[in-house]
């Protein structure tokens, strides 16, 4: 159990990559600390977690709000005496269309969920784990933020994800001599809600893009993430570990 008695924090944790990380995290002896917008379905999701012998709590708010960072750190630490680790997932990708077409507000809104979102939770994150001797941070990038080949139509999502490589690269030169290791995680296309599942047509042409022919699943991505946040992944800080079945690759 490589995540046993380590209390982490999850955002995006009611669908998609982040509630497969919050079972997964959970099943490898993890107390999880769920975050998300909805309340209704983080409850369902937590109690479901605490039924199946796992330890989770939850608190619904906006990665968009600084308080709403350091009270999930405040929960972590109430609840389970610390924070070892966090998987800070949560994103969009926001209207998508040439910049010239594209409204502030849409560039704005992808900018904060995305990059402003990961600032707040280094500021509330690094130091508590900086407090208890060090611990293990991901982050949610993507490979349009390393190497998308010019993919049409995505310029605030892929600014806003290489923006995030480079604020992780900087953190982790920041932070590693107190034993904090801060890394993140470029999945490629995976099937999520927000990765058009349901959808025959999209899955299809998405898979077709990857040299695997095939998409992610949101657990195969999880994995990844318990790797990062193990001590299988001690000496690693500052990567950007590409998980996106040869899709950047193809791109290169």
């Amino acid at each position: 159990m490589d995540l046993e008695n380590r209390s982490i924090i999850i955002t995006g944790a009611s669908s998609g990559i982040g509630a497969a990380a919050a079972l997964l995290f959970a099943a490898e002896g993890a107390n999880v600390v769920l975050g998300a917008r909805r309340s209704v379905e983080l409850e369902a999701f937590a109690g479901s977690i605490n039924r199946g012998n796992g330890r989770a709590v939850y608190l619904s708010g906006d990665v968009k709000d600084k308080g709403y960072a350091d009270a999930l750190v405040d929960l972590a630490t109430k609840e389970f005496g610390g924070l070892h680790g966090a998987f800070n997932n949560a994103g969009i990708v926001g209207e998508m269309g040439p910049i010239p077409d594209m409204g502030l507000a849409n560039w704005n809104d992808v900018i904060s969920v995305n990059l402003t979102a990961a600032f707040l939770a280094a500021k509330a994150q690094i130091p508590a784990m900086t407090k208890q001797g060090g611990g293990s941070i991901v982050f949610t990038s993507s490979f349009v933020g390393f190497s998308n080949g010019g993919m049409p139509g995505m310029g605030a999502y892929a600014a806003s994800k290489a923006g995030l490589i480079g604020l992780v690269q900087s953190l982790a030169s920041d932070h590693a001599a107190e034993g904090v290791r801060i890394n993140a995680l470029l999945p490629g296309g995976t099937v999520t809600p927000a990765g058009g599942e349901g959808n025959p047509d999209v899955l299809e042409f998405i898979a077709n893009l990857h040299p695997m022919k095939r998409m992610a699943s949101a657990k195969e991505i999880a994995q990844a993430a318990v790797f990062l946040l193990s001590d299988r992944s001690s000496f690693m800080t500052g990567s950007p570990m590409i998980v996106d079945g040869g899709m950047s690759v193809r791109l290169t």
